[in-house]
């Protein structure tokens, strides 16, 4: 609890979307810790357009209420950490399946000096009924698996909707998710950032609300998944674009010369058709790959750095996309010239059909990726023009 003189230390945030059935008892449990611990805090109800009369609940019961007119659970949470006056903010959904009589964990790896902590519900139970098994078994698991392969994180439980931080350093992160990848938002961008991250045991009871949850599971672990992905061009782009261009490549050229028998399989120009356009697909998401990663960090986005990166970054330009582009369209043009002489030299005749349609294949191979090349090297010009910013 707090008065007017007293600098706020912690405030509890609860997103609220119509939660008139559970929000007293979390409030309540909350302002019971603030009691016994001493610590001096508030509680912060940020309501996203409740019409269940949550608003007028919140007040009968101490906590103060901020009017979230952006729907959404992240911008909800966003409107309640700016509104919040303590130097820690804990954030807790308020549907009673958190227990915010015991926050001490929490604060006590705040006030040693981590930015992020996270609780792990699976390192501090789960009560029966209180998560789907799809989440419990798959979705959580997974998503959390992926998040910590991408980022390096040392987070378990990525989604664990009881978290304490900084607040400071969360605002600092400018974090922009308004819907309920802002979960996954916290996590990869504190550790990109360098915080302080530690994560500490924490129970989940099931809720006590008679309404399904505003969570929808395919949909919303689809938006968490897709966040990790766009977040890490490397492994969106650059590492699947990567094998596909080898692969569509390599077997182009080597088809390039005649077929090929392994077994009781043949590859010929029909293959050969279909790697080349394995290659030209592969190539245009390592581009893509390129192209993302440099604008991200030239509009400031926190995104993975590397020092190899960095120096090709520094050696492309415009002037050497035109000119790697411009090499690799020659070839291909070379190759076509080539093929249309001898062709000539028949006097136009009939040509081995198989054997011409291989060369071809790679020729407009050839010409296809200098011309994708070219293309990215102008977009890239684009992206390096220095622009005065306010």
């Amino acid at each position: 609890m707090t008065t007017s003189t007293e600098a706020i230390e912690l405030s509890i945030v609860m997103p609220c979307l119509n939660e008139a059935e559970t929000l007293a008892v979390c409030i309540d449990k909350a302002q019971g810790y603030l009691r016994r611990s001493g610590v001096v805090g508030e509680v912060v109800v940020a309501d996203n357009g409740s019409t269940d009369g949550s608003q007028e609940i919140a007040r009968a019961h101490g906590a103060r209420v901020v009017d979230i007119p952006v729907k959404g659970y992240g911008a909800a949470l966003m409107g309640g950490i700016e509104a919040a006056r303590g130097d820690y903010v804990i954030m807790g959904d308020a549907d009673d399946s958190y227990d915010f009589s015991n926050l001490d964990p929490f604060v006590g790896r705040l006030r040693a000096g981590d930015q992020l902590v996270m609780g792990n519900r699976f390192q501090g139970g789960i009560a029966e009924g209180a998560m789907p098994p799809l989440h419990k078994y798959l979705g959580n698991p997974v998503l959390s698996w992926i998040g910590r392969v991408l980022f390096r994180s040392p987070i378990g439980d990525f989604h664990c909707g009881l978290r304490g931080f900084n607040r400071q350093a969360i605002l600092n992160l400018h974090l922009q998710t308004t819907g309920m990848e802002f979960a996954s938002e916290v996590v990869v961008k504190s550790t990109l950032g360098g915080l302080r991250v530690s994560e500490v045991p924490t129970t989940l009871e099931k809720d006590g609300r008679s309404r399904p949850p505003h969570l929808r599971s395919w949909r919303d672990g689809w938006r968490h998944l897709r966040f990790l992905l766009i977040f890490s061009p490397r492994w969106l782009f650059l590492i699947p674009g990567a094998v596909a261009f080898l692969l569509g490549f390599f077997g182009t050229l080597v088809l390039a010369f005649g077929p090929i028998v392994i077994g009781d399989v043949g590859m010929s120009e029909i293959t050969q058709t279909y790697l080349a356009a394995l290659a030209v697909v592969g190539y245009q998401a390592i581009v893509l790959g390129i192209l993302t990663k440099i604008y991200a960090q030239h509009e400031g986005f926190n995104i993975p750095r590397s020092r190899s990166f960095d120096r090709l970054e520094r050696r492309i330009s415009l002037e050497s996309g035109a000119l790697a582009g411009l090499g690799l369209f020659v070839v291909g043009l070379v190759i076509a010239i080539v093929q249309f002489s001898i062709w000539a030299g028949t006097g136009f005749g009939p040509l081995d059909q198989s054997s011409a349609i291989r060369v071809a294949i790679l020729s407009a191979l050839f010409m296809m990726l200098g011309a994708q090349t070219i293309m990215a090297g102008m977009f890239l010009g684009a992206l390096k023009v220095g622009l005065r910013r306010n």
